[in-house]
């Protein structure tokens, strides 16, 4: 793949990061703590700001951070890896969240999560010469 489609991956990727980040901070703070497991020992609302002020971080240095490019890539797929008991957790209980309002499609997003994991890799990589 080229350095263009992997340029574009990582701006895709930091773009959705600092806009979900934004919106755990603000409009969407009830919908995302569908997404926190009960087994947290963490207030869902304190988890949720964290995670997002996290998210705008992550996103910002997809963004911007050109020295250190696959460190924060790597960074953030340990982070979609840490955030996935949340999705779980999600259609375990039965949460609707973000227009997740059935079983098949609570379940169905389980299967994004590696996606992302690997968009975040694969568009950090330096590209082989």
């Amino acid at each position: 793949m080229s350095t263009s489609a992997r340029t574009i991956g990582r701006l895709f990727l930091g773009s959705s990061l600092v806009f979900a980040g934004v919106s755990h901070l603000t409009f969407a703070r009830d919908e995302f703590q569908a997404q926190v497991p009960e087994s947290l020992p963490l207030d869902p609302d304190t988890t949720v700001l964290a995670s997002g002020v996290v998210e705008i971080g992550l996103g910002t240095a997809l963004l911007f951070a050109h020295g250190q490019r696959r460190l924060v890539g790597v960074i953030a797929a340990l982070f979609f890896i840490a955030v996935f008991p949340g999705n779980v957790a999600q259609w375990m209980h039965h949460r609707d969240g973000f227009g997740l309002d059935t079983e098949i499609k609570r379940f169905a997003r389980l299967f994004f999560q590696p996606v992302l994991v690997l968009l975040a890799l694969w568009s950090t990589r330096e590209p082989r010469r």
